[in-house]
């Protein structure tokens, strides 16, 4: 009788798992209570930004027809590289086996379908207005495949997302319910999501570079950058979220596992900066009309200088946080790392964003140089997109580290009589 209630049972896991799983995950003590809060006090001021930019568009931005890109894509750009990061604790984890990595991998799914979520945030406001998003749904919109290289874009993130969402629920699932994971359902997942990492950022590289009308990002090197900055800011994010899983919660995460992220931290710091440098000589040194988005980035043009500081210390910061995680003393002081790892993060993206998107357009194509600052609406929706995305990483980690650790599980979130002959 007990073999034959178990296949009846099962199917009824599925609402207790995720009942159980967000009961643990909302349930805190007053620190974390504390820190939901303040995330959610920029949930109203992001409703009154959605409201002015969906219903009166692209006008309430600080975007002209010189340049159409801004905060938005900045952020997209930027966040489409976290989730791509997430490789760096998948591929080590399941291709070398790595004990300490692998016990917490799970985390690196969930950070990707985090930063994908808000990707898709970022490029809904940019759109101006939702009306316009089913045009970039398959076989629904008027998607223009395969000649459009936005088409591709969308849709390595959108089976990157997937990927990530099947692979992590039916890991947290699986254990949940206490069994063994089926490796030739869940490592194929696993692997096309590695492989998949590397095409997201590749293709979103490709949608700059292919436009050879933006000299600045008109160049083979782009796809190498984007992957290099990538596996910088995501392992930073992940080294920080690790350390705080550690210290506020029972799941205690290795020292191998943060000092393997701190050294691929370092190592891809290393040759962004020297990319970066790269570019800087070979723009700067017999100066070009192709050279002049980098000038100004570097130097400002005649009063347009509003980016020059962000440059100049996002290459501070970096040169400033290689130079200290070089040394392994400094590496492997967990109190000093995370505030390297979070300098290094801002520098990102920065070098990402406004040191990226931004001065491609300036000066335009005929050389008109316009000056773009965000509008207060454009600087709420990017909070407030953020702390949305904080708060559903906070949210999926915090009940990932209950299945992890064993406190959320089938016989504890079942009543005893329910399956006591499972």
């Amino acid at each position: 009788m007990s073999t034959q209630a178990r296949p009846t049972q099962l199917r009824f896991t599925h609402p207790a798992f995720l009942t159980a799983f967000f009961r643990y995950a909302f349930r805190g003590s007053k620190q974390y209570y504390l820190w939901l809060g303040f995330l959610v006090s920029f949930i109203p001021p992001l409703l009154w930004g959605a409201h002015r930019q969906f219903t009166l568009g692209m006008a309430v931005t600080g975007l002209s027809d010189q340049v159409s890109w801004g905060i938005y894509i900045a952020n997209f750009v930027f966040l489409v590289g976290v989730a791509a990061a997430a490789v760096t604790i998948i591929f080590p984890a399941y291709v070398y086996q790595h004990k300490a990595l692998k016990k917490v991998a799970v985390l690196g799914e969930i950070l990707a379908i985090t930063a994908v979520c808000m990707c898709i945030l970022f490029i809904l406001f940019h759109m101006g207005r939702p009306d316009r998003l089913w045009h970039m749904l398959p076989a629904l919109g008027v998607f223009n495949f395969p000649s459009a290289m936005l088409t591709w874009d969308t849709l390595v993130l959108i089976i990157y997302f997937l990927l990530n969402l099947c692979a992590a629920y039916y890991y947290l699932y699986t254990k949940y319910r206490g069994g063994e994971l089926n490796k030739r359902f869940y490592l194929p997942l696993v692997f096309v999501s590695i492989f998949w990492a590397i095409t997201i950022h590749t293709v979103t590289a490709f949608l700059l570079n292919t436009l050879p009308a933006r000299p600045m990002w008109h160049h083979s090197i782009m796809p190498i950058r984007f992957i290099a900055t990538a596996f910088v800011a995501g392992p930073a994010l992940m080294i920080i979220v690790f350390l705080v899983i550690r210290n506020k919660t029972r799941l205690w995460i290795e020292n191998d596992a943060i000092d393997l992220l701190s050294t691929i931290v370092v190592a891809c710091l290393g040759l962004s900066l020297f990319l970066m440098l790269s570019e800087i000589v070979t723009e700067l040194y017999h100066a070009t009309e192709h050279s002049e988005g980098l000038r100004y980035l570097m130097f400002g043009h005649q009063g347009f200088n509003e980016l020059v500081p962000w440059f100049w210390f996002s290459l501070l910061a970096m040169l400033v946080g290689w130079f200290a995680l070089m040394f392994p003393r400094i590496r492997k002081n967990y109190s000093v790392l995370p505030v390297i790892c979070l300098a290094v993060f801002m520098a990102i993206w920065i070098e990402k964003g406004l040191g990226l998107i931004i001065p491609a357009s300036i000066p335009s194509p005929i050389g008109e140089y316009s000056h773009y600052s965000p509008s207060l609406v454009e600087v709420v929706n990017c909070l407030g997109s953020w702390a949305l995305g904080i708060f559903m990483l906070t949210i999926l980690t915090k009940g990932a580290t209950g299945v992890i650790t064993g406190a959320v599980q089938w016989e504890n979130s079942v009543p005893k009589g329910e399956h006591s002959h499972a």
